[in-house]
């Protein structure tokens, strides 16, 4: 083992230069090393990735694998995934410590613990309120819903999750996507006014006893800015132009964008549906930048059209944090014997949240 490499050092290279770097670094580690591609990740990233797919998928595959080191092109949240699934004696690795996710930057631990302790005040918790955190979110609020008999979800399972949540207890407390959560109540006939909005910070999350006691979903407040982005009139005014257009939209969509929308899905499932259009087909997709311009060149060459929903750029900005050259780094210093950028959830949490992860798999 030598001194770690500076970051630093490898700010001022070229992509091209650290191209050539990473590929000589993967052959080198061969079979210790697995790296993870999310499918928002930006190209030049995206192409080194020996698995791709959404979070879940590639922590679940990364932890069956041979490798010694996982380094996954994603953000926070996901590689903490990799860590609680995987080995022990497996590292994750996330290349830019600042690969974070602004939805669940919305939720944090004191904050959902403020309003557990309010929702107390109001009914019993313990025996009515199921928690269930969405996949985008911390391992301490994943632990949280392990302590208190709750689970994760994932964009694509989230109504089988709210199917077995109902079955234990009469209400859920969802963190910390809410058009997540809307959308798919809806699709399972809850009536709109049986989903109520938790603001943290107001008194009973601005809610009236009432309120919280005539609810079946208590939606936090938060959001995907990316998906936030999307509009309805986005998709009226493709439509003017081309009506035959089908209109796919991932759930984290807003509800009246969802409501336009021909067809719902996680990634992986947009993907699967466009991949499976007939020649001549044209889509309407509403969900990041890089995704859908991957798939818009897929499909082009079979006369498949696919456009992007908004008129506006619309991809992960913290997930485009992870660059080349944070990724040549990462896999240098392990070349040579240094692992930087460890993730390592603390072992409580790890045990609580693998328990709400478990009781998620275990559906499947």
């Amino acid at each position: 083992m030598t001194a770690a490499l500076a970051i630093q050092d490898y700010a001022i290279l070229d992509d091209s230069d650290c191209e050539a770097r990473i590929l000589a670094a993967k052959e080198q580690l061969g079979e210790r090393l697995i790296v993870l591609g999310h499918h928002y990740q930006r190209d030049e990233v995206f192409r080194h990735a020996d698995i791709t797919g959404d979070s879940l998928k590639l922590s679940r595959e990364a932890s069956q694998s041979k490798a010694e080191y996982i380094v996954f092109c994603g953000v926070h949240f996901m590689a903490e995934v990799a860590d609680i699934l995987s080995r022990p004696e497996q590292i994750a690795i996330l290349p830019d410590l600042a690969a974070g996710c602004s939805m669940a930057d919305m939720a944090d631990l004191p904050k959902v613990e403020q309003c557990w302790q309010e929702l107390q005040s109001v009914l019993d918790v313990e025996s009515k309120v199921t928690p269930i955190t969405y996949i985008n979110s911390a391992a301490d609020l994943k632990a949280f819903c392990g302590r208190h008999g709750g689970i994760v979800c994932t964009s694509s399972n989230a109504g089988q999750i709210l199917d077995w949540a109902f079955a234990q207890r009469e209400k859920v407390l969802f963190f910390p996507d809410q058009h997540l959560g809307r959308n798919t109540g809806v699709q399972m006939r809850i009536p709109l006014e049986e989903m109520v909005v938790w603001e943290p910070g107001k008194p009973l999350g601005g809610l009236t006893r009432e309120q919280i006691k005539n609810a079946k979903m208590i939606l936090w407040h938060g959001f995907c800015s990316v998906h936030q982005m999307f509009r309805p009139e986005h998709i009226d005014q493709f439509l003017e132009r081309y009506p035959e257009t089908k209109v796919i939209s991932h759930p984290e969509c807003r509800y009246e964008v969802c409501q336009k929308s021909h067809y719902l899905g996680s990634t992986e499932t947009i993907l699967k549906t466009v991949r499976q259009a007939e020649s001549g087909s044209r889509w309407l997709v509403g969900t990041e930048l890089n995704l859908v311009n991957r798939l818009r060149q897929e499909m082009n060459p079979k006369g498949v059209e696919v456009h992007f929903m908004s008129p506006m750029v619309c991809m992960c900005s913290t997930m485009f944090r992870t660059d080349p050259q944070h990724l040549a780094w990462v896999l240098e210093n392990l070349a040579q014997g240094n692992v930087v950028n460890q993730i390592k959830v603390p072992q409580d949490d790890a045990r609580y949240a693998k328990l709400a992860l478990d009781r998620m798999l275990a559906l499947a």
